[in-house]
């Protein structure tokens, strides 16, 4: 029997729950989490704990911070001037997210942790990091990637035939 190793796609069910046992997500409901062993496509602890594993099997997975979405980082916590937000400044609200160029030219996104009357706090950290994560997962199916999906790092998607954008 075919177990995961690298260069293959897997689809998993998975069930994503906090120290508490509060569900963060869950694929229930849902089409099964596709991706590529050792392309990156998910977390590092939990793509170690995938590999050997075989259609079929269900296991719990708990994932340290390191191996998660990292520690919190102090750092990427910083308040900036509401005048930065242009017009739309004043419908500046907690939760909102925002996406930023970072110093390297990279994508960032940050949340409102706090608004002041002339500045807004961001946090950069992701909204999972410094938490420990626990995994219910249920390996559905697994094959070779394509060569295709190799060069691009990420499993095809589904082609439906929507009408108009080919878009679902």
């Amino acid at each position: 029997m075919t177990t995961i190793a690298n260069g293959y796609v897997v689809e998993m069910n998975y069930t994503l729950t906090d120290n508490s046992g509060e569900v963060l997500d869950t694929s229930n409901g849902k089409a099964p989490l596709a991706y590529i062993q050792g392309k990156n496509n998910i977390i590092p602890g939990l793509e170690k704990e995938m590999m050997g594993k075989k259609v079929g099997d269900t296991f719990k997975v708990t994932v340290a911070p390191e191996e998660g979405y990292g520690k919190r980082n102090e750092a990427m916590i910083q308040s900036v001037s509401k005048e930065q937000f242009g017009p739309e400044a004043n419908n500046v609200e907690v939760g909102m997210k925002f996406q930023l160029e970072g110093p390297e030219g990279q994508m960032l996104l940050v949340t409102a942790i706090e608004v002041k009357e002339s500045e807004v706090v961001l946090d950069g950290n992701h909204p999972l990091a410094g938490q420990t994560l626990h995994f219910d997962i249920e390996v559905m199916s697994l094959r070779e990637a394509t060569k295709e999906e190799l060069e691009a790092g990420e499993p095809q998607k589904e082609s439906k035939s929507c009408s108009g954008t080919g878009c679902c």
